[in-house]
């Protein structure tokens, strides 16, 4: 398949500027879009996203590339932003950058770039890389496309991309995938965008702008006060004005007590249980439960029921070698049994698993793995004597 038309998601940052300069200069025809997922507007009528609308526009100008714009804000709000509150209402925290991806740029995005817009293929300016190359050069319809590390380790974006979808990954191109941040600034800079390449970059959820969190959430929830409780004694220890506003492993900060930390939240007796010291040995887990996974190439359980593989739960931390087993005979809840602990692992964020390099794909964590499980399969006994092992360390 030979691609001449392609459609860049430009935001108006530096890495999706210099992914349009580089497919130019392949010779494809560029058409930008900008995507408008986002409408906060503060007191004064300002709104974050005109700025980088305007930006986005200077770089089509620049570039001499057309740039179209399409609003998904109605679909943010119902797909991702409901959920999102929902489930900090229930104790939980959610990760909204990856069903960003999931199902706003690598679906809403991917069927208006060919369906609207009748280009061949999308290109985004994510530090990740495609098995089928950079601009799509190794692309094989017969077969599906793994998703890669970016050059730039640090930068790596595939953590945020780990449940994007076959069809639109296979079209997708990363031009920036083979380049550090510092070669994208210095692209940018020779080629007349130096304004956008000093931008600061922005960081966090998009749509929380300048605000504190608590703030911003405030707005969507109303407090329910509780209790803080010492996970070691049972006793009070303090209040709280919601659960929405706490996370695991942050600290308490409780007024005359020194180096309380949030353990686990219960939403029905809005009771927070905190654990004392930074080390204490419930801040810290070598095992978990998830949910479903979602596979970005294929099922790696197909031929056996362990997976040896690494695993992250933070972007920008060093991912951990772990061991993964089937939870029931369907597959679709994980045993995850890492090699060495972690603080804080979190009820509602990702664990995003990788091997050789590939993102294999992702699954969210539901609790700490020392909950029953009705695990039925040949791994049952092994299964067991790790959360019976785990069971004895809390106990």
């Amino acid at each position: 398949m030979i691609f001449r038309r392609v459609a860049l998601g430009l935001s108006g940052g530096v890495d999706s500027a210099v992914s349009a300069y580089l497919l130019k200069q392949k010779g494809f025809d560029v058409c930008g879009i900008y995507m408008k997922n986002w409408d906060d507007r503060d007191e004064r009528g300002y709104c974050s996203s005109d700025r980088e609308l305007e930006d986005a526009q200077f770089v089509a100008d620049r570039l001499k590339i057309p740039l179209k714009e399409v609003n998904f804000v109605k679909e943010y709000w119902n797909d991702i932003f409901t959920n999102f509150i929902r489930e900090y209402e229930e104790g939980i925290t959610p990760n909204p950058d990856v069903l960003c991806n999931r199902i706003i740029k690598f679906d809403l995005f991917y069927k208006a770039a060919i369906d609207k817009f009748g280009c061949d293929a999308i290109a985004t300016g994510h530090y990740a890389r495609s098995s089928f190359g950079s601009f799509l050069e190794q692309y094989d319809g017969h077969k599906n496309v793994k998703l890669l590390e970016a050059i730039d380790t640090f930068k790596d974006q595939t953590f945020f991309l780990s449940q994007v979808p076959q069809q639109a990954l296979k079209k997708c191109m990363f031009p920036v995938g083979t380049l550090t941040k510092s070669q994208v600034k210095e692209i940018a800079s020779q080629i007349g965008l130096k304004n956008i390449a000093k931008k600061i970059e922005s960081t966090g959820l998009c749509f929380v702008g300048k605000r504190t969190f608590q703030s911003f959430i405030a707005e969507f929830i109303d407090d329910k006060p509780g209790q803080f409780v010492d996970i070691d004694t049972g006793k009070v220890i303090g209040e709280h004005r919601g659960i929405h506003h706490w996370t695991l492993g942050q600290r308490t900060r409780l007024w005359g007590l020194k180096g309380y930390f949030v353990y686990k939240k219960d939403p029905v007796t809005r009771i927070i249980y905190a654990a004392p010291g930074t080390d204490h040995h419930l801040l810290w887990s070598d095992i978990f439960y998830t949910e479903h996974p979602f596979w970005i190439r294929e099922n790696p359980f197909s031929n056996q029921n362990i997976l040896k593989c690494e695993f992250r739960f933070q972007h920008t931390k060093p991912k951990v070698n772990c061991t993964i087993y089937k939870a029931n005979d369907k597959g679709d809840k994980l045993l995850i049994k890492l090699d060495e602990p972690l603080r804080s692992i979190t009820p509602g964020q990702y664990a995003v698993l990788y091997k050789d390099g590939e993102c294999l794909g992702s699954s969210r964590i539901t609790d700490a793995g020392t909950g029953p499980m009705n695990i039925q399969h040949e791994n049952s006994n092994q299964i067991n004597e790790v959360v019976n092992e785990r069971r004895a360390q809390i106990n």
